[in-house]
């Protein structure tokens, strides 16, 4: 393979639930729509009978093969141990090796963070990385992080999801001052387990704009800017928001067909309900970055679509060209140097 320009987004194109067709003409649509390079990484033969069904490969678009597939329920270490020559180890590696910007999957979201961690490798300080998504809300989007990648936390690792998501909302949601909260089951100092209950005490401080802890109704009423709880319970919040507007809008259309009032209700208000639904569609941000790796990675929705997938490979692109993880290293590097001189051990 010849050296690629610095601004490719390797693409894991055997991740997902319906890989390899929606990865393939999701990256068709990001080569023709965006322009944005992408390299295709997976089982060449496979790969390119489908850039046959999508019209061929635009230019901009290269094949890299890659004989292994990391299954949806291969363990987490299999990048780095039974599957090495996967196509998601091998698009960790492009990144690695600078001959990519980013990193894109829809596959094994574990699989994905060892990989990153392992291959990639993470910003000094940074003791495991969080997926990260914006979750909309009344005022505006509201960073929740971890939600996937870490199931079992220490304090110190709620700590610096705190401090990396602090800065990336201040650089990619261009909220000046975020306010952090810690998800939690009350309000008060003192409420939860024992892992939150220290993670209070280290965020507090931590130099931010540490508001407490915040419950669940708080991650949409617009009264904080980043969420950071573990990723078992960011992951199930996630799944269960994703639900519940599937479902609020399922019930409208079927309230819609009730009655002649109701279906012209609903033609009235279509306008404001396709806002809301674009709003909360996983595939309008195409996935969730991985903070505190080295390089640009963005882990999609197991069942993304084409559009997710173009989304994806766009954000990503644009998440690695604004320098966001530079900017998230240059900090953790001035905690860890404050820490140091006053004498405070967090990781």
């Amino acid at each position: 393979m010849t050296k690629a320009v610095s601004g490719a987004v390797a693409l894991d194109a055997m991740g997902g639930d319906h890989a390899p067709a929606a990865t393939v003409a999701g990256a068709v649509e990001a080569v023709r729509r965006f322009g944005v390079r992408v390299l295709l990484v997976g089982r060449e033969a496979v790969l390119r009978r489908e850039l046959a069904h999508a019209g061929g490969a635009p230019s901009g678009l290269e094949v890299v093969d890659a004989a292994e597939v990391v299954a949806m329920d291969d363990p987490p270490t299999a990048p780095v141990r039974g599957k090495r020559g996967s196509s998601m180890a091998e698009a960790a590696r492009l990144v690695r090796d600078g001959d990519a910007c980013a990193f894109v999957t829809a596959g094994n979201s574990g699989a994905a963070m060892i990989a990153a961690k392992l291959i990639i490798g993470t910003i000094p300080g940074v003791e495991r990385p969080a997926l990260a998504t914006p979750v909309p809300g009344l005022e505006r989007e509201t960073l929740l992080l971890d939600v996937g990648a870490n199931v079992d936390c220490k304090p110190q690792n709620l700590e610096q999801f705190a401090v990396m998501g602090h800065f990336y909302s201040q650089a990619v949601l261009g909220v000046s001052n975020p306010r952090v909260g810690l998800l939690s089951i009350g309000e008060e100092e003192g409420k939860g387990d024992r892992v939150t209950v220290e993670a209070y005490r280290l965020l507090a401080d931590a130099g931010l704009n540490f508001v407490g802890n915040v419950e669940g109704r708080d991650i949409y009423n617009g009264s904080v800017d980043v969420v950071v709880c573990d990723g078992f319970v960011g992951n199930v919040v996630l799944k269960v928001s994703e639900g519940l507007g599937e479902m609020i809008y399922a019930l409208l259309r079927r309230e819609a067909r009730r009655s002649a009032t109701s279906a012209i209700g609903m033609l009235l208000a279509k306008g404001v309900l396709t806002a809301l639904k674009r709003k909360a569609d996983y595939a309008e941000y195409g996935g969730a970055p991985l903070l505190g790796v080295r390089g640009a990675c963005l882990v999609g929705h197991g069942r993304s679509s084409p559009k997710a997938i173009r989304n994806a490979i766009r954000f990503a692109h644009s998440y690695a060209a604004r320098g966001v993880v530079g900017d998230i290293a240059a900090r953790i590097g001035e905690l860890r140097a404050r820490d140091a001189l006053e004498g405070v051990q967090r990781a």
